[in-house]
C-alpha cells in the first residue's frame, strides 16, 4: 500500500529522511512526539509537498503520479481538517455522492446513525466527539483501500474512543486487502488496535517493531551501580542514568528474567519505549 526509502524533505531548521511500509491488510502505527514529522510524512506520502529525495511509492505510483481514479482509493482524515459548521451529514453525504464513484449514500447515513451521529443536525452543535467519528466515516465512505488518519483520538473521552476504534476495526473486516496508517498520541488505542508501530524522532524512524514483539518482549530494567555493571549488555537498546542506579530499555525481557532474577524487571508498554527513545539523557548501548 505504502512504501517509502529515504523519502527527504529539508526546511531551515528541520530534515526529514523516513523509510517505512505499510502492509496490505494491516494497520500501522505512527508515533513520536509534536514537531517529530508525523504530519511532515503524511503530507509526502498523499501528495500534498513534495519530497526532495528518495522513492516514494502508494498504491503502486509515485504519489505525484497518482490518477484521480486512484486517489479515489484513499481516505483522509488531518488533524487540521474539518467541516463547515453550517453542514449536516446529508448536505455532507450529496457532496461526497458527486466526488466519488464507489460512495453510497444510504450505506453511510446507515453508519452515521449506527454511531449515534444525526443526519439532519447542522454540524456546528456536535461534540468534539461526533465531529471526529464523521471525519472517520467520511474518510472510509467511498470504500477507500487505504485510510491515513492524523491523529482521529485527539480530545475524545474513552467512550468516543472506543467507538471510534471499533469502528476501524469493522472497516479493515470488510476487505482483507485493507490497510489503514494512523498516528496517536494516545499508545494504548496503537497497543490495542495496530498490527505494527514505528516509531518517529527529529525526522528519522528510530523504532519499527510489530505490537506483539513490542508488548511481549520489550521491558524496563531497573538495576543499582552494581547490578548494571554485571549487566549483559547485548540486549540493551538504551539506558538512563538515575538517582538509584539506571534504567535500561530490552527487547529481550525474558533473558534477564532468567539470567537477572535479582534486578527489577517491568514488562514494557509503548509508552515506555517511547520516553527510553527519544530521551536525549539515554544512551545507546
Amino acid at each position: 500500500m505504502i512504501e517509502l526509502n529515504h523519502v527527504c524533505k529539508r526546511y531551515e531548521h528541520f530534515s526529514l529522511d523516513v523509510s517505512m511500509r505499510v502492509k496490505p491488510g494491516c494497520i500501522t502505527g505512527f508515533v513520536g512526539k509534536n514537531g517529530a514529522g508525523k504530519s511532515t510524512t503524511f503530507k509526502l506520502i498523499l501528495g500534498l509537498t513534495a519530497a526532495e529525495g528518495g522513492q516514494a511509492c502508494v498504491l503502486g505510483r509515485s504519489p505525484a503520479e497518482l490518477t484521480p481514479r486512484e486517489r479515489q482509493q484513499i481516505g483522509v482524515a488531518m488533524a487540521e481538517s474539518g467541516f463547515s459548521t453550517y453542514l449536516s451529514i446529508r448536505d455532507i453525504a450529496a457532496i461526497l455522492k458527486q466526488m466519488y464513484a464507489a460512495f453510497s449514500e444510504g450505506e453511510f447515513l446507515e453508519q452515521c446513525r449506527r454511531f449515534e451521529l444525526p443526519t439532519d443536525q447542522r454540524i456546528g452543535k456536535f461534540s468534539t466527539g461526533m465531529k471526529a467519528k464523521l471525519k472517520v466515516l467520511t474518510a472510509a465512505s467511498h470504500q477507500a483501500k487505504l485510510l491515513v488518519l492524523d491523529e482521529p483520538t485527539s480530545g475524545l473521552d474513552v467512550m468516543a474512543r472506543n467507538e471510534l476504534l471499533d469502528m476501524l476495526r469493522d472497516y479493515m473486516e470488510q476487505d482483507a486487502e485493507r490497510s489503514i496508517l494512523i498516528s496517536s498520541h494516545i499508545s494504548s488505542d496503537l497497543e490495542r488496535l495496530c498490527d505494527d508501530i514505528y516509531l518517529i524522532h527529529q525526522g528519522r524512524i528510530l523504532l519499527h517493531e510489530d505490537t506483539d514483539v513490542l508488548l511481549g518482549s520489550y521491558g524496563i530494567l531497573k538495576a543499582d551501580a552494581a547490578q548494571y555493571a554485571r549487566l549483559d549488555p547485548r540486549y540493551l537498546i538504551r539506558s538512563r542514568r538515575e538517582g538509584f542506579g539506571y534504567t535500561c530499555l530490552t527487547d529481550q525481557q525474558q533473558y534477564y528474567r532468567d539470567n537477572y532474577p535479582d534486578v527489577v524487571l517491568e514488562k514494557g508498554n509503548l509508552d515506555d519505549v517511547i520516553l527510553m527513545m527519544v530521551d536525549e539523557a539515554a544512551a545507546g548501548m
